[in-house]
């Protein structure tokens, strides 16, 4: 910032509001994406574990070392295969790091069923089909949906590091206007608009939680 320029831009984000949409709707669609084929991935992981129990610690540890493993290297291990630029590069790396947090959560919720409750399924005559859809499902979802909360808001904030690779959302702001050109007002409103996302997130599933399972608030205010 040069002497006599102002902190904050505000005439260069009226101009570019049309820009800043733009982004937003990139930055919400790539981690929308991510977290939705990362819980259906992680669900259908949850499910095959639960009828191999064995299959628990190897799924588990491969999702600890994708979790692991530092964006940047994921992208540039990714890059020479699926390309730059890509949104498929974008997503398979973001989706890696979505399968171990959704996964522990999808389990732990199916822990958290009282195993009254899957005897007196059972005795009623239910199959086990019958028995997750109506019963197991309903009550792991709280868990299941603060998975969905941790997850999401994790993401939002790789979405902007895939600004690296050409893509990015908000992180278009911070690392190709911001840094690149040395222009202090892209980057504040590139990750002022990540935090006010994944803020806005947060909060937008613990509403969804509480509208979900109703009877979770309604226990704990009598608890």
């Amino acid at each position: 910032m040069t002497e006599g320029q102002p902190f904050i831009r505000w005439d260069w984000i009226v101009a570019n509001l049309d820009q800043i949409g733009l982004r937003l709707g990139e930055h919400v669609l790539l981690t929308v994406v991510a977290v939705g084929i990362g819980f259906l991935i992680s669900f259908a992981l949850a499910l095959l574990i639960r009828r191999y129990r064995t299959l628990e610690g190897p799924i588990i540890g491969l999702g600890g070392i994708l979790y692991s493993i530092p964006s940047l290297a994921l992208f540039a291990m990714l890059v020479p295969f699926t390309g730059i630029k890509n949104p498929l590069t974008a997503e398979i790396a973001l989706v890696s790091y979505t399968v171990l947090i959704l996964l522990r959560n999808i389990l732990a919720g199916f822990s958290s069923v009282p195993r009254e409750v899957l005897e007196a399924a059972d005795g009623m005559g239910y199959t086990a089909s019958q028995r997750l859809w109506r019963v197991e499902l309903p009550i792991a979802l709280p868990v299941m949906v603060a998975g969905l909360r941790i997850a999401t808001v994790t993401i939002i904030g790789l979405v902007t590091v895939t600004a690296l690779i050409g893509l990015g959302g908000l992180g278009y702001f911070i690392v190709d206007v911001g840094y690149r050109r040395f222009f202090l007002t892209a980057t504040i409103v590139g990750s002022v608009g990540a935090v006010l996302l994944a803020v806005f997130a947060d909060r937008a599933f613990v509403v969804l939680q509480r509208a979900l399972t109703p009877w979770a608030a309604r226990r704990r205010a009598g608890g």
